[in-house]
């Protein structure tokens, strides 16, 4: 792929927000990399963080390239990804999340198949999400953090499978022609809302384009204590019901679908909260807070459902 005139190959664009210690150790990663540093650009967008974010990137001026700080005062990490489509100035975005770690041919193994796609079939690129824990990992909340490894190689990806937005590549071109991301889909400070990532990903291959996995630009996604808590994974999946519910409604037979899946999730949230009860009485402490999340869950789709059939969200 030619860059134009003005243009870089490359854009690493971190939204970030309330992460700086994070934020330091991805930057540190960014600057190792193989890539030649003429070549791309790397874009911080501070989502309104309260911490010392803004210290943190100027702490990597010496770096080539030097991170670019931008203030994104829109709270949502899709205005923060929106944010940096405008700015980009390269042919490729990569979207970084503030906490990863990766190896120094991270870059140059995730852009790949786009930079040898001339006849423009490839609309995203994904690479492999390693969970690791810093401060540990409970039993009873491991099995919702096994690593996304869809394929051995690198190639498009079934229909069924979605790459993480934590490690994503997009040509710039797919959205000036497909569009911006969804802004009501993704967490913002208060909610932790997902799925815009997997709505773009679906109107890449609405569009005809083909979805790559690149298992050896794998990262580590480091999840502190704070994500591995009850309260957290109980508004977590919550909060990932509802944005489901969002993203359902802008398509076809959603009122049916609700429905169906309001019925259904009555009789999951009474279920699991009494298999909960039970294993709570038996002393099966975590299989209770697993059981319990899973209702909250099933609460997440109650919620939002109404709301999103009258059309409040």
């Amino acid at each position: 792929m030619t860059s134009p005139a003005g243009s870089l190959q490359l854009t690493v664009a971190i939204p970030t927000y309330n992460r700086a210690d994070f934020l330091r150790q991805t930057l540190a990663g960014i600057a190792q990399q193989d890539f030649p540093p003429g070549a791309f650009e790397v874009l911080v967008i501070d989502n309104n963080s309260t911490d010392h974010t803004r210290a943190v990137v100027a702490e990597f001026t010496g770096s080539n390239p030097a991170p670019h700080y931008l203030l994104e005062t829109r709270q949502g990490l899709d205005y923060g990804r929106n944010r940096a489509i405008a700015e980009a100035r390269g042919d490729i975005i990569v979207f970084a999340d503030d906490d990863i770690l990766m190896q120094a041919d991270w870059l140059t193994q995730l852009v790949a198949p786009l930079l040898n796609d001339p006849a423009h079939r490839v609309g995203a690129v994904g690479g492999e999400v390693i969970p690791v824990f810093p401060d540990g990992l409970p039993p009873w909340v491991a099995e919702w953090h096994a690593p996304l490894t869809f394929r051995a190689d690198a190639g498009p990806l079934e229909a069924k499978h979605s790459p993480m937005g934590a490690n994503l590549a997009f040509p710039k071109w797919v959205f000036e022609k497909l569009g911006l991301f969804h802004t009501a889909l993704d967490r913002a400070a208060g909610n932790y809302f997902s799925g815009g990532d997997s709505e773009m990903i679906r109107r890449v291959r609405a569009a005809g384009l083909a979805v790559w996995f690149s298992p050896a630009a794998a990262v580590q996604h480091q999840m502190p204590a704070s994500r591995t808590t009850f309260r957290y994974a109980s508004r977590h999946a919550f909060d990932s019901a509802r944005s489901r519910v969002i993203d359902r409604a802008g398509q076809p037979g959603a009122t049916g679908y609700f429905f169906g899946r309001f019925l259904g999730n009555i009789f999951k949230s009474l279920g699991f909260a009494l298999l909960a009860l039970l294993n709570f009485l038996t002393g099966r402490t975590g299989a209770a807070k697993k059981a319990l999340v899973r209702a909250w869950r099933s609460c997440g789709y109650l919620y939002q459902i109404p709301r999103s059939l009258v059309g409040k969200i």
